[in-house]
Order: C-alpha cells, then sequence, then structure tokens
C-alpha cells in the first residue's frame, strides 16, 4: 500500500509554482469581487464568507496537488559524482589575511 504513495509524484517546477501563485491569487480576487458585490446586494454578509470559503476551496483543489501542468519545465540537474575516498577530497583552503601596517 505504501508502494501506492511512494509512486505519486510530490513537486512541482519553478514556473509550475509561479503558476499556481498566480492561479490560487486569481481565483481568491475573483471570488472575494464576486462575494463581496453579491453579499452588498443582498444585503448579507454571510454570503460574502460563503462564496470566498467556496473560492478558496477551489483554488485549494486546483494549486495543492502537483498536477502535470506545473511539473512541464523540470530542472537537468548535474550527474552525481562517485566518491572515491574520503582522504582525496580535500577542503579548500582559508585565505590569509594580510596585516596591514
Amino acid at each position: 500500500m505504501l508502494s501506492i504513495f511512494k509512486s505519486i509524484p510530490t513537486h512541482m517546477d519553478y514556473k509550475g509554482q509561479k503558476l499556481a501563485e498566480q492561479i490560487f491569487q486569481g481565483i481568491i480576487l475573483i471570488s472575494a469581487v464576486i462575494g463581496f458585490v453579491y453579499g452588498l446586494i443582498i444585503e448579507q454578509f454571510g454570503w460574502t464568507v460563503y462564496i470566498v470559503l467556496g473560492g478558496f476551496a477551489v483554488s485549494c483543489v486546483l494549486t495543492l496537488p502537483p498536477w502535470p501542468m506545473y511539473r512541464q519545465n523540470p530542472l537537468s540537474w548535474q550527474p552525481v559524482i562517485p566518491e572515491t575516498s574520503s582522504e582525496s577530497i580535500q577542503k579548500p583552503q582559508e585565505s590569509k589575511k594580510k596585516k596591514h601596517k
């Protein structure tokens, strides 16, 4: 059963994160404006809150899971360099500061 969860991709690329953020903010803004206007017309603030919460729920469903549209620009990572031994890796020497006279 755990293999099912491990097969689900959980990453988003940077452009996908930007797109998800723009979609999230757009839906929240549109639902807030619609909710405010509707609540103003019928003079019920509760409907404003319900509409904004509905917009929040819709935006969460559209942006929180890593849908394939958010993974279209993967990063190409550098290949892993095999480590031969711990002795061969040397620390870079710290630069010695010159004393000014």
